[in-house]
Order: structure tokens, then sequence, then C-alpha cells
């Protein structure tokens, strides 16, 4: 059997009947046999401030042990103003604080993204992949995860029901697996 791996799945939305937290949950349900995703929400990371990133409130502590004890990163980006969301940034931001110990660091990594225009979320996507250079990630390039339109690809409860849409996630999820099998 192959080594089990457990993803980390962190959504760059805070609604809770977001589609990318929609696509987390389509992610965990296509999880191939020995993989394990679990879903952080990032509802209660404050604000950065650099002032308090050597002693980082609970939250923020809670985030980076999880980042840490994870084999992957897989996140689930919206798209807002050409970019991603703040929120994730901001996460982005404490998680790979202070200087030198970021828990990011090396971490195997799949991007996805779910919004109502017609490009879903490709900007927001390649603009984080530039960020994601900094703490020297290994990301997944292929299947790219851009489901545009959700509102026709997901239920009024945030579920995604699209079946293709459901594969190439599960494709995406498949190949971060077997990038963090590799690199292990």
């Amino acid at each position: 059997m192959d080594t089990p791996i457990t993803i980390l799945g962190i959504a760059g939305s805070l609604r809770k009947l977001s589609a990318n937290r929609g696509l987390l949950r389509a992610a965990c349900l296509a999880a191939p046999e020995g993989v394990t995703i679990e879903i952080f929400d990032l509802l209660g990371i404050p604000p950065y401030n650099q002032d308090d990133e050597t002693t980082s409130p609970a939250a923020v502590s809670q985030l980076k042990a999880r980042i840490r004890a994870a084999d992957a990163i897989l996140l689930a980006t919206p798209e807002y103003n050409y970019s991603f969301s703040g929120v994730l940034k901001n996460a982005l931001d404490w998680a790979s604080r202070p200087g030198g110990e970021s828990a990011w660091q090396g971490k195997p990594v799949a991007i996805m993204g779910a919004s109502p225009g017609m490009l879903g979320t490709a900007r927001a996507q390649y603009h984080l992949r530039q960020c994601l250079v900094a703490f020297d990630m290994q990301a997944v390039n292929k299947p790219e995860v851009m489901i545009g339109l959700s509102a026709q690809r997901f239920d009024a409860e945030g579920n995604l029901t699209d079946e293709k849409s459901r594969q190439v996630v599960a494709k995406l999820v498949a190949a971060l697996a077997t990038l963090t099998r590799k690199l292990k």
C-alpha cells in the first residue's frame, strides 16, 4: 500500500456556503485510498500584526501546528479584484512568520478555486502561485481546477454538483498525493 498522506485543506473564504468550501468538501469525498483531507477554518485568524508574531494568538499557533503536521496543503481560493482573498493572504503571512520559521516551507501544495465569473479564479490562482514561491512550496501544475459560473455547478448549500468538476477535483487530489509521495 502507498504511504498514507494527510492533506490540510484551507479555503480562502469565510462564507459558510462558499463554493470554495464546497470544493474542499468535494475533495474530501474524492480523496483516493490512503489520503485524508482535513479542513482548517480561517474564521478565527486575526489580522496579521508583526508585534504579535513571536507570541502568536492561539488560532495562529493552531494553524501553524496543523500546517506542520500535514504532508501537503490544498488551497481553495475565491477571486476578489483579480487576486486571491485577503483572508488567505493573512493566513499565508501569519504562518510564514517570524522570518526563518515558515510553516509553509517546502510543503507540496495544490490550488483550486471557484467563482461566479467565467474565468473561474484563473487570475487569483496565478497570483497565489507567485506568492507561494517565497515559501519554496512544490506546486501541482496540472490539472488546473478553475471552476467558472459556480452558481450552475454548486447547489444552494455550496455542494459541488457538476460531475465534470468533481472529476477534475479528484484528479487534482490524486496528483497532489503523487507529488507528496515523490517528495517524501
